[in-house]
């Protein structure tokens, strides 16, 4: 081919039907877009791989854990061991801080008072710093050991765990009696109201789904036994009728 035949009016022409044939760059995109969506339509069809996915999901909050899908189960299992994990972690800092003020026990003042956790708080500062002259203790230690037992009664409670159940109650009335007894005279009684308030609005936490009724379980039995009575009678055969063998005349002698 001459390059008066690939040149005409300044413009290259196509050398072969296959460049005449090749579609733009743009139709390309579309088509594999279409094909995208083509796939992902036919997954959540009947029988597809996603909808297989999200049938397995709605059985499984009816199913037993042998019934349940190995990917589901691999699942759940790694979000359960991240979840323990994390709160190990929290709980490891939290016991870290704790004890390291229990341990270095620095002298802090019984605070001015002031505002509503002032008014609960200021009392049992100063019932500790009273109790801790006649002991070999710091009174921020005291302290801080009623901040850690408060704090372990309130998350262990609120994970449903009966010893931390028991530390919370105690913890409240503990709290209750020293604020009764330390603070002043003339407010003693709306101290102590304001704190029991206090006290009570954070067990709805730490003592949620907690209940005095008795629990009932009613389970059906798994053998029914049902008597029954089997009687077996035997019924003769009826006589065939022309055979008379059984009648009284019946009876030949016996001839030589």
């Amino acid at each position: 081919m001459s390059s008066n035949d690939r040149q005409m009016n300044g413009q290259h022409r196509p050398t072969s039907i296959l460049d005449q044939l090749e579609p733009p760059p743009a139709s390309k995109d579309k088509r594999r877009l279409a094909r995208l969506r083509a796939a992902w339509k036919e997954s959540w069809e009947e029988g597809g791989f996603l909808y297989q996915r999200w049938d397995e999901i709605a059985r499984a909050r009816h199913a037993s854990w042998h019934e349940i899908a190995n990917w589901i189960k691999t699942a759940g299992l790694l979000a359960g061991i991240s979840l323990i994990v994390m709160m190990v972690d929290a709980a490891g800092d939290i016991a870290r801080v704790a004890l390291k003020g229990l341990s270095a026990a620095p002298e802090t003042g019984t605070g001015d008072g002031s505002g509503l956790w002032g008014t609960v708080d200021h009392p049992i500062r100063v019932f500790l710093a009273d109790q801790a002259a006649h002991l070999a203790v710091a009174p921020a230690a005291l302290y801080a050991f009623w901040q850690l037992t408060g704090l372990l009664g309130l998350v262990g409670g609120f994970f449903g765990n009966a010893g931390a159940r028991i530390a919370w109650v105690l913890f409240g009335i503990g709290s209750l009696a020293m604020i009764w007894s330390a603070a002043p005279a003339g407010g003693r009684a709306a101290a102590t109201g304001l704190a029991a308030l206090m006290w009570a609005l954070a067990s709805i936490f730490a003592l949620r789904g907690l209940t005095l009724r008795p629990i009932v379980h009613n389970h059906p039995p798994q053998y029914q036994f049902n008597p029954a009575l089997h009687l077996h009678a035997t019924i003769p055969a009826p006589t065939p009728a022309g055979d008379d063998y059984d009648e009284p005349g019946n009876v030949h002698p016996l001839q030589r």
